[in-house]
């Protein structure tokens, strides 16, 4: 009987084993899900979480803070934006990207920006090499309808234009030494 009672314990210890190895493989699952659903500028904060709940805690907190945290968070991603400028040595799609960045933070926390908004903030932002372009884009089309990837892509064009030139300086160069 001694020996019945120690199998019983034994099978006991077993399945409850198995119950907590299940549960960790459910609870890593759901963690992974939530890692892979999350955008790369939010999943640096739940990275270290070792679990979904604390993962999902992690992010309740943060997103359906309360009403104050989320105007304060707000109303710095806001602030951000209207200073954002692209910077005289970075490329237009290290810009955009960035500014994309942003503009998703801020969607994030509830906020609209318009296709037009979106559009003058593009225009107004860029280093002042492209302000040629600029005009002609301000002058040529109406900022109220044209769509902000017609006017990216022109600004893109634009900057191959400007790399295509300066491959051309840069083999003059290198010819003149020759």
């Amino acid at each position: 009987s001694k020996k019945k009672e120690k199998a019983t314990e034994e099978t006991s210890e077993e399945e409850d084993d198995e119950k907590a190895a299940a549960i960790l493989m459910k609870d890593a699952k759901a963690l992974g899900i939530i890692q892979n659903a999350v955008s790369d500028q939010i999943f640096p904060r739940i990275a270290n979480a070792d679990s979904a709940k604390a993962a999902w805690e992690l992010l309740h907190g943060e997103f359906h803070g309360g009403d104050h945290v989320r105007s304060v968070k707000l109303q710095n991603l806001r602030r951000e934006f209207e200073y954002t400028r692209m910077h005289d040595s970075e490329s237009l799609s290290t810009y955009l990207t960035r500014l994309n960045d942003l503009i998703n933070q801020m969607k994030t926390y509830g906020e609209v920006l318009s296709n037009e908004r979106l559009v003058q903030k593009v225009l107004i932002s860029l280093s002042k090499v492209y302000d040629p372009i600029c005009l002609v884009i301000e002058n040529t089309k109406s900022l109220e309808t044209v769509e902000l990837p017609e006017v990216i892509a022109i600004l893109k064009s634009q900057e191959q234009r400007f790399e295509l030139h300066n491959a051309d300086a840069t083999e003059k160069a290198f010819a003149s030494f020759t």
